[in-house]
């Protein structure tokens, strides 16, 4: 299995991926059943996730039934234990919806709920996260994780995160993150391997490190750097399979001015 989805994950385009992943779950989720791992999302429980990465995949992180790896369980409990997201009115942009969370969020009565991506089948609209054509000051909430390390100007996306929120409005901004580094990147590389081997993927277009609440502080945002992942049981963070190594914070930014 881990050859199969290196080898899908390698070759096909994320637009199809994408529209063929729930198929393939559904075809291989038998294969699974079982009680040792549990998808906070979804609630349902396997004998283990399935493997996933680009290269090469690895062991227990993509559940079979709504495809949520480590970092989608983890906010989804953050969301849920420490944030209004699921009660209050909220007007939200979500960037690069991933699939675990459309519909269920979709389906909350309280959000006004909008997807954004450059060129994703399942965006409402197509924007670029650099030139973000809307009114400033328009949302509560901006979901965009796992984007950033794919973006040429960080700087500007991050500026124009924060212009579209509202004063006090808030934006959950995930990345992946090497926790023995500082945040680097170098625009001359644009080899697949060498990005792989600097940045970690191949369309990776920088690392970012321990430093990584510096970085928004340094954007012009207040930096929340919740732990709740070592708030949890060892039991608990095992049996859902919570977070790789440096990606056990949730990172939420505040616009304060």
């Amino acid at each position: 299995m881990k050859k199969i989805i290196s080898l899908l994950t390698k070759l096909l385009p994320r637009q199809i991926l994408i529209k063929f992943s729930y198929l393939f779950s559904i075809v291989i989720r038998p294969f699974y059943w079982g009680n040792k791992v549990e998808c906070p999302i979804c609630g349902k429980h396997f004998r283990k996730f399935l493997p996933y990465g680009y290269g090469e995949a690895m062991d227990n992180r993509l559940c079979p039934n709504c495809l949520s790896l480590e970092r989608h369980r983890l906010l989804w409990l953050y969301l849920k234990e420490k944030t209004g997201f699921f009660t209050d009115d909220l007007k939200v942009l979500h960037f690069a919806p991933e699939q675990p969370f459309l519909k269920r969020f979709k389906s909350l009565k309280n959000l006004d709920y909008t997807t954004a991506d450059l060129d994703s089948p399942i965006a409402d609209m197509h924007i670029d996260v650099t030139n973000i054509n809307l009114h400033d000051n328009t949302y509560d909430v901006v979901i965009c994780n796992h984007v950033l390390e794919h973006v040429d100007n960080v700087d500007k996306a991050f500026s124009e995160i924060k212009r579209i929120l509202k004063p006090n409005g808030w934006a959950i901004l995930l990345v992946p993150i090497n926790p023995n580094v500082d945040t680097f990147e170098d625009p001359s590389v644009t080899d697949p391997k060498e990005r792989q081997r600097l940045f970690g993927q191949y369309d990776h277009v920088r690392q970012f490190g321990r430093d990584y609440a510096d970085v928004l502080r340094d954007a012009g945002f207040e930096v929340d750097a919740d732990r709740l992942y070592f708030e949890l049981a060892d039991e608990q963070r095992e049996r859902m399979r919570l977070a790789r190594p440096g990606e056990e914070l949730v990172y939420r930014v505040i616009k304060n001015s």
